[in-house]
């Protein structure tokens, strides 16, 4: 009769041998060869009369093999439900050696497994430091956006000469050595800027130029240092790389345009915001203060959710066994990786793995469920806000909206990327009316530095 053995060989790792006899798996072969002999497909005979001896010679020795193994994960699989042993993945074999299984001589065979265990750690919710960041709208940033949006439904046209620096430029960047000369593997790379965005002092260079004409540009002269990072970071170029700022380009010109903004009338600012009661340029600047302050309450309290995160990660002490999970990682993908690649891998990975355990643990604490419902709901969001719209606008029950989500529900990706996002999203919600917040007034310009610092 088989049995399954354990031995602890690691922190939070153990082995499990399957030891079965003969009896445990030599009936079930026998009976699967005479049901192979059956369905065989061989020349020179019919189907079902194959003999025995024949079918046994030729496919016994995988059947064989086949019948040991399922028996070896049956008994493996009936120990780990039985014990109720809470482990990562899937166990890794540590012998398993298909080569000693031999029809001929059926005998009693071990095959052992390494296992890791998931660990027991607590979790203290109860001292998070949280910082709310109420960013500071400004009448500038309001009338930015103001021009921005009239920009955006204004009209264009094609002049034949770049004449005014509000002139949109087509272009395309070929990088050139010090002579002129283009550089072979050089960069080539077509963008778009309008002509205020160069630095005043190249405008020269410019106006008057017509479709296909071609000017010379070095980067540090014809832009400054804000736009030059992002024209840096368009060309796929790293600002700190030094002597980066003195590359050398070509630049073609491939169209001119120019934008003709929209006026201040009910054509405007129905365009703007189809979904509001605008009638004066008071209230557009009203209406977008507040799409202002919406984007930036909802960075907040993404902060605020990022926050809890890195505290519960750094401040949870979790034990992991490290070498079975180096293992796994080097053995349990679609493809092998190096014991180096493994190592180089590891610190992300167990980051992941103990939000995993974390973020499971308090949703199984606090009995936190996401059901259909809420997923064929985030379906709907989905589209509404894919359409421009908020959900409820277009009449909730409409029949393509419920046709729509069934759709949706039948998906298995999408309804398990939703439940995620969706218990990700009720966990932290749970979690962000527990801490206590500090408010701190912050500018767009401070709060946009804390952002890129932090991902960096």
């Amino acid at each position: 009769m088989a049995t399954v053995t354990r031995e602890n060989i690691a922190n939070l790792t153990d082995k499990l041998t399957v030891n079965l006899t003969k009896e445990d798996y030599y009936n079930s072969f026998e009976q699967n060869l005479k049901k192979y002999a059956k369905t065989a497909n061989i020349p020179g005979f019919r189907k079902g009369m194959v003999p025995a001896g024949l079918v046994k010679k030729m496919h016994g020795a995988s059947v064989f093999q086949e019948e040991v193994l399922r028996m070896v994960e049956t008994k493996l699989n009936e120990y780990l439900n039985n014990e109720k042993l809470d482990i990562f993945a899937q166990p890794l074999p540590l012998d398993m050696n298909a080569g000693q299984l031999d029809m001929n001589n059926p005998s009693d065979y071990s095959f052992s497994f390494e296992v890791g265990l998931k660990p027991t750690f607590s979790i203290d919710t109860t001292k998070i430091p949280v910082t709310k960041y109420n960013v500071q709208v400004t009448d500038e940033m309001v009338q930015s956006e103001v021009e921005r949006l009239q920009t955006r439904y204004g009209t264009m046209s094609e002049p034949e000469t770049v004449h005014s620096e509000e002139n949109v430029l087509n272009v395309t960047f070929t990088e050139i050595d010090a002579k002129g000369n283009m550089l072979e593997g050089g960069i080539n790379k077509a963008n778009s800027l309008l002509v205020k965005y160069f630095a005043p002092a190249y405008h020269a260079n410019l106006l008057g130029k017509k479709k296909d004409d071609v000017v010379d540009l070095h980067l540090a002269t014809a832009f400054e240092d804000k736009e030059l990072e992002v024209v840096l970071e368009d060309l796929g170029l790293e600002k700190n790389t030094p002597g980066v700022a003195d590359k050398n380009f070509k630049l073609t010109i491939t169209k001119i345009g120019l934008v003709t903004k929209a006026a201040m009338d009910e054509a405007f600012f129905k365009a703007a915001f189809p979904s509001k009661e605008v009638n004066s340029e008071a209230e557009l600047k009203t209406a977008v203060k507040e799409d202002i302050e919406a984007h930036f309450a909802a960075q907040s309290r993404n902060q605020i959710h990022d926050q809890i995160y890195h505290h519960l990660l750094d401040h949870t002490t979790i034990t992991l066994p490290e070498n079975f999970l180096m293992r796994w990682i080097q053995t349990g993908g679609e493809k092998p990786k190096t014991a180096a690649e493994a190592e180089t891998e590891f610190p992300s990975f167990s980051n992941s793995l103990k939000w995993t355990l974390i973020s499971t643990q308090l949703a199984d604490e606090n009995k936190i469920e996401v059901l259909p419902e809420d997923i064929r709901g985030f379906a709907k969001t989905q589209l509404f806000q894919y359409m421009g719209g908020q959900l409820g606008m277009m009449g909730d029950n409409q029949q393509w909206i419920e046709d729509y989500a069934d759709r949706m529900m039948k998906d298995k990706k999408f309804v398990e990327d939703s439940y995620h996002r969706i218990s990700a999203e009720k966990l932290f919600t749970l979690l962000e009316n527990q801490v206590k917040t500090k408010d701190e007034s912050i500018s767009a310009e401070d709060f946009a530095a804390k952002l890129h610092n932090h991902h960096h």
